[in-house]
C-alpha cells in the first residue's frame, strides 16, 4: 500500500499603493540608505544581475535592540541571490533568513517585488513571497509574532515604506 504525499506551496501576497514614482519605490527597496530608514532597518546589498548576491546586514540600532533582548545576530541576517532585476519594475530574489537557527535551517524561499505605474502618480507595489519548505519563516513574515515584539511582517514593512515615501517619516519617527 502506498501513502499519497502532498507538497504544499505556501505563497503570501501583499500589495500597497504608494503616491511615488516607480524609481523612488525601486530605490527604497534596493538602496541601503533607504532600507535603513523603514521596517526592520536592514542595510541591503544587491548585485542587480541574475546570479548576483543579495544580503541584508543589521544596522547598529537593530543590533542594539536584539542585544537588549538577549539575542546576538550574525553579520548577515538575510542572504539570497538575484534571479531577475528589471529596474524599476520587477525584482526577484531568493531569501534565506539567518537570525534564528530554526529559520536558518529551512529552505531558501523566493520573493518577487512588482512595481506598476498607476494613475495620478500612484503606483502599486506587490510583494509575493513563495514560502514552500519554510513554515517558521512563513509565520514570521505573516506577522504572526507581532504581539511578541517580532514586528508585523511584510504588511508592516510595506506600510512603513509607503509612509516613509509619502511623508518623509517612518513609523519610528
Amino acid at each position: 500500500m502506498t501513502t499519497p504525499t502532498r507538497t504544499a506551496v505556501t505563497t503570501q501576497v501583499y500589495r500597497v499603493y504608494i503616491k511615488a514614482t516607480p524609481e523612488a519605490i525601486w530605490a527604497a527597496i534596493t538602496q541601503p540608505e533607504w532600507t535603513a530608514r523603514y521596517g526592520y532597518t536592514g542595510l541591503v546589498e544587491y548585485d542587480l544581475r541574475p546570479g548576483g548576491a543579495y544580503r541584508v546586514r543589521p544596522t547598529e540600532a537593530f543590533l542594539a535592540g536584539a542585544r537588549a533582548k538577549g539575542n546576538e545576530l550574525p553579520d548577515v541576517i538575510i542572504e539570497g541571490e538575484v534571479l531577475e532585476a528589471d529596474p524599476p519594475r520587477k525584482l526577484v530574489t531568493t531569501f534565506h533568513m539567518l537570525m534564528d537557527p530554526r529559520v536558518a535551517a529551512e529552505a531558501f524561499t523566493r520573493i518577487t517585488h512588482e512595481i506598476r505605474q498607476g494613475q495620478d502618480g500612484v503606483c502599486s507595489l506587490t510583494l509575493t513571497h513563495e514560502l514552500d519548505g519554510a513554515p517558521a519563516l512563513a509565520a514570521i513574515v505573516s506577522g504572526a509574532f507581532e504581539d511578541q515584539g517580532a514586528g508585523g511582517g511584510h504588511a508592516w514593512v510595506l506600510s512603513d515604506l509607503k509612509t516613509l515615501l509619502e511623508t518623509g517619516k517612518s513609523f519610528a519617527n
